[in-house]
């Protein structure tokens, strides 16, 4: 089985976000909480240190350190690629936890994760969930650094303009079949509405 080791985290927060208008998702409010302050509530429950949030300061009342890729909008690889050169290599946590600030179940999705984590065979180098279709969601999920910094190094122009597949197609990477409220991101008006509900319905059944 796995030694979790410490870890770390990269929260990425900076994309165009155009199908609501080119608003800023991570700000939006589900259940008395940003989504950026979801996010981060998440990876600090979860013990990480360092916590680096990938975009233009959005809320600097958060304890994070922020960075951002050169030039913005390069795409979720180049965030990571910045956010890793940011860190100092001597003290890297074993283990980086990679999520998107759109989540509204930030939360729970990485509780599961980390629960999971001890149970990964020791040649596994990360672990994500899938979505009801069982696609992997790369940006809900935890990687050994340093399997993540070698693959950061191969990325030609440091990710700019790359998939976050192209830098975790070559990881061995389980994935996990996770309930569809754990993976729901938003991306659209109509996500977001149908987050707050969920929300509320939650708030009243409590």
């Amino acid at each position: 089985m796995t030694d979790t080791g410490g870890l770390g985290a990269i929260l990425l927060a900076g994309g165009r976000a155009s199908r609501v208008d080119g608003a800023v998702k991570p700000l939006f409010d589900v259940g008395g909480s940003t989504l950026i302050a979801a996010a981060v509530t998440a990876v600090t429950d979860a013990g990480a240190e360092p916590i680096s949030v990938v975009g233009p300061v959005l809320d600097p009342t958060l304890g994070v350190q922020w960075v951002r890729e050169d030039p913005p909008f390069g795409g979720p690889a180049a965030a990571i690629v910045a956010a890793l050169a940011s860190w100092e290599q001597t003290v890297d946590p074993d283990w980086t936890i990679l999520l998107a600030c759109d989540l509204p179940a930030a939360g729970p999705a990485l509780r599961r994760l980390v629960a999971d984590l001890p149970l990964l065979p020791a040649d596994t180098e990360g672990m994500c969930l899938a979505d009801a279709s069982s696609r992997p969601q790369w940006l809900i999920g935890v990687y050994r650094t340093r399997a993540l910094r070698a693959a950061a190094s191969a990325l030609p122009d440091a990710g700019r303009d790359a998939p976050v597949r192209a830098l975790l197609n070559d990881l061995a990477i389980a994935v996990i079949a996770a309930p569809d409220d754990l993976t729901r991101d938003v991306d659209t008006w109509q996500d977001l509405e149908e987050a707050r509900a969920r929300a509320a319905h939650a708030e009243e059944s409590s």
